[in-house]
């Protein structure tokens, strides 16, 4: 975030949000009668939002048959509907038939497993969702269709069979953040963490230290898969000598790392924060947290990998400490800009934490959680001072913010040792930041345009966070808080 108080408005849309969800289970339709793999599938197709012209929506789809590698789901509107931007995949749209293609990272769906794109798309007149799908030139009939076999005698139904709402329960206790997040139909893009796992299954490295000793680096992984960092690994290549974090791997699989703004690291003008500044226990377990005293940020490009752009939905949340903070701009954790350069209003949109009071107005000494739009931290949904904010003073804090990108953003915070997140804001965007201008670049540690030819001024703790694509329902946070508070940081 840029420092001066110099804004630039832009009138907001009038927006209004609307949901609907539909459970596609038209008949099939035969296109071979040779033998082949069964095939079969269920779409689950998303209205998240709907403005006077436009609209947001995410689809879903369950593979009920054979693992797929590579898929292509098509369908067509109905009252003349346009796709206008797309993410997690890619798409093309002759007339009213629409092609959606996977991207590079989520092609394969094994049996009963899922993969999600999400989009913004314009009408006029009305909004009907499609009635019928096809993955890889297969009806969608919400279960298994053999491709042999005569053709069903049954016609197809006229209407979409009822809607089941979304469970409310959290998923089993085995689940970690991103797969409760995945659950939720918002799969995580980014996952960050120097203290453990945050996918059930991750076995792989969670940072990369470096030593001044002779330079060299060692990265830090789990003590096993969806556990703990391994401690005992930094302790015994750091012993006598000085340990750097230089890059936070991300766990996604998108290959969203952050590697340090400064030299021999991503560019910049700032220094890797050290690697053992402070310890804590998780579940019992001794683990290392990113701790910046100030002159420390991470970056990391990702607008071709997967982090939201434009007005494309997106939510986040991230575990930090109520005890290291200052108000120097900005200890941030989301999406920033590639040009790493104050770009207007709505190039931003990232978790803020500390006591920085922007605007004026503030009630108390803070921390608080605040949302970092660019051109200004917003507790709320103006300028003004948000009477609902609250300081989170607990050594661990839990904080979420989401955005759909037009219309409504939400901002939340807890204690991430106990307790349910507080909503501070859930309500329209500020004047001038819709629809927003996301870059698709990740911050943390810093504001947006920090650290190419100056030093970061913010103080603060970062122990993990991740940023999902979509925007996540308040059932899918709240199970990854308590997954959280569940995970015994101490």
């Amino acid at each position: 975030m840029r420092e001066n108080r110099f804004l630039r408005r832009r009138p907001a849309l009038v927006a209004a949000t609307a949901t609907a969800l539909l459970l596609v289970t038209a008949a099939a339709t035969q296109t071979s009668a040779s033998a082949a793999a069964a095939a079969g599938c269920q779409v689950n197709y998303t209205v998240s939002s709907s403005w006077q012209g436009g609209f947001g929506a995410n689809v879903t789809i369950t593979n009920l048959g054979d693992p797929v590698d590579g898929w292509r789901l098509t369908w067509s509107y109905a009252a003349g509907q346009t796709i206008t931007q797309l993410w997690n995949g890619s798409y093309t749209q002759a007339g009213t038939q629409v092609t959606v293609t996977n991207a590079s990272y989520n092609g394969a769906i094994p049996t009963n497993g899922s993969a999600s794109f999400g989009f913004n798309g314009a009408w006029t007149g009305s909004n009907p969702a499609p009635t019928a799908f096809s993955l890889n030139g297969t009806t969608c009939t919400g279960g298994v269709n053999p491709t042999t076999g005569p053709p069903p005698t049954t016609p197809p139904p006229t209407t979409p069979p009822p809607t089941t709402p979304p469970p409310t329960t959290p998923p089993p206790a085995t689940s970690q953040p991103c797969d409760i997040y995945a659950a939720g139909g918002t799969a995580c893009i980014a996952a960050h963490s120097t203290t453990r796992a945050l996918y059930a299954a991750y076995n792989g490295s969670l940072y990369q230290v470096r030593r001044s000793s002779d330079n060299t680096t060692r990265n830090i992984g789990v003590l096993s898969p969806g556990g703990r960092a391994n401690a005992a690994s930094q302790d015994s290549f750091c012993a006598n000598t000085t340990c750097v974090i230089t890059i936070i791997f991300d766990q996604s699989g998108r290959g969203n790392n952050l590697g340090y703004q400064g030299a021999g690291g991503v560019g910049g003008a700032v220094q890797p924060a050290v690697a053992n500044k402070e310890s804590v226990t998780v579940g019992g377990d001794k683990v290392y947290s990113l701790y910046i005293p100030g002159k420390s940020s991470y970056w990391r490009d990702g607008h071709l990998t997967g982090v939201p752009t434009g007005a494309a939905p997106e939510g986040m949340y991230m575990v930090t400490s109520g005890t290291h903070v200052n108000s120097g701009c900005c200890f941030d954790y989301g999406n920033s800009e590639t040009t790493r350069r104050a770009d207007g209003a709505g190039a931003m949109d990232a978790i803020y934490f500390g006591t920085s009071c922007w605007f004026g107005g503030c009630s108390g000494s803070g921390p608080w959680v605040q949302a970092d739009l660019e051109y200004g931290l917003y507790p709320g949904g103006s300028s003004s001072w948000n009477s609902n904010q609250r300081a989170f003073t607990s050594k661990f804090v839990t904080a979420t913010l989401k955005n759909n990108g037009t219309s409504r953003f939400a901002i939340k915070g807890s204690n991430a040792q106990s307790g349910s997140l507080y909503t501070l804001y859930d309500g329209a965007l500020p004047r001038g930041y819709s629809p927003m201008r996301k870059q698709g670049a990740i911050i943390l540690g810093s504001g947006g345009d920090c650290c190419i030819d100056n030093t970061n001024q913010s103080v603060g703790t970062f122990y993990e966070g991740a940023m999902v694509a979509g925007y996540p329902s308040d059932a899918t946070e709240n199970a990854v808080q308590a997954n959280i508070t569940a995970a015994g940081y101490r």
